[in-house]
């Protein structure tokens, strides 16, 4: 799912993380993805941050995708 994410254009990356249910389903997928991709306990901490915070953390994120084209941490 984090592949998928990083291949969309920009504005679709803003647009799935400027709606509010659908930021935090994206953020939940693409946060887990990279946690089990990469293994270590700083991304499985924050996938489990997201899962609960999900809507606050993606919006976050979206100025955080405006700005330097990845998610918080998730480069």
């Amino acid at each position: 799912m984090e592949k998928w994410f990083e291949k969309q254009s920009r504005l679709v990356q803003i647009l799935l993380l400027f709606i509010p249910v659908v930021n935090w389903v994206v953020e939940v997928l693409v946060r887990w993805s990279h946690a089990l991709r990469k293994g270590s306990l700083l991304k499985y901490i924050i996938a489990i941050l997201v899962t609960v915070f999900g809507i606050f953390i993606g919006w976050l994120d979206m100025i955080w995708c405006l700005l330097f084209k990845h998610l918080i941490l998730c480069d």
